[in-house]
């Protein structure tokens, strides 16, 4: 799997989801794998936060 490198003048492409903690609709700027859980913004924050305690 060849990597490329994204210009940062160019957006990000970002990709549909929802948030494995509450249930809403999110977009991340990763593919979802279906095996791992996906966070919206609000709930990221949370769970860094929580981490860092």
């Amino acid at each position: 799997m060849a990597f490329q490198k994204r210009r940062f003048d160019e957006p990000r492409e970002m990709h549909k989801s929802v948030c494995s903690e509450c249930g809403k609709d999110c977009e991340v700027p990763f593919k979802p794998d279906p095996e791992r859980p996906v966070y919206c913004k609000e709930c990221w924050a949370k769970k860094r936060e929580e981490k860092r305690r």
